[in-house]
């Protein structure tokens, strides 16, 4: 039987070597891609059994990679990485096909569990002891998410909104710190 296949997409060189390399060493046959589009290339090839990808990339972003990899492969099982361990993360990781999310820094074996573990059951312990945002908080941390997502560019932040670039500027200036 052949090994299973892992494909490891992440920006960062040393944690995908390193990454590949601990992946490789309990079995399974690995391919890199150091952003998302060498990663669609790569899976027109060949679908991996397994992807890791990171969820903040130059260019084309973890959740919109995700969402294309479940489209060209739709058995692939994916564990999202991520440096910015939150709920509002995990969740919609999940929501967009990942199995599960491991915030960095990860060993290999955090992550190769991360398959089999039920992120919802995690999800919902912790969220049990939150108290749920107001609108407009909510609406807030969206727009500090898509400014994230675009580097700050305001402009191409009010596309992705769709909301007029003037109507984002004004709620920005509102709650300027």
């Amino acid at each position: 039987m052949d090994a299973e296949t892992c494909l490891i997409v992440d920006d960062d060189e040393l944690l995908r070597t390193h990454l590949g390399r601990a992946i490789e060493a309990r079995g399974f046959r690995v391919t890199t891609a150091e952003s998302g589009e060498q990663a669609l290339q790569l899976v027109e090839e060949e679908c991996p059994d397994r992807a890791i990808i990171d969820l903040r990339m130059p260019g084309m972003g973890g959740l919109e990679l995700l969402e294309r990899l479940r489209e060209k492969c739709p058995t692939i099982r994916v564990v999202v990485l991520t440096g910015f361990g939150s709920i509002a993360n995990a969740v919609a990781a999940v929501r967009a096909g990942a199995v599960n999310y491991v915030t960095k820094p990860a060993h290999a074996s955090e992550v190769l569990a991360a398959f089999t573990a039920t992120p919802e059951v995690e999800v919902k312990e912790e969220s049990e002891d939150i108290e749920a945002p107001s609108l407009a908080e909510a609406e807030w941390n969206h727009i500090q998410r898509v400014l994230d997502e675009c580097d700050g560019n305001v402009s191409r932040a009010a596309r992705l909104l769709d909301i007029p670039r003037r109507t984002l500027q004004r709620k920005l200036k509102k709650r300027a710190p």
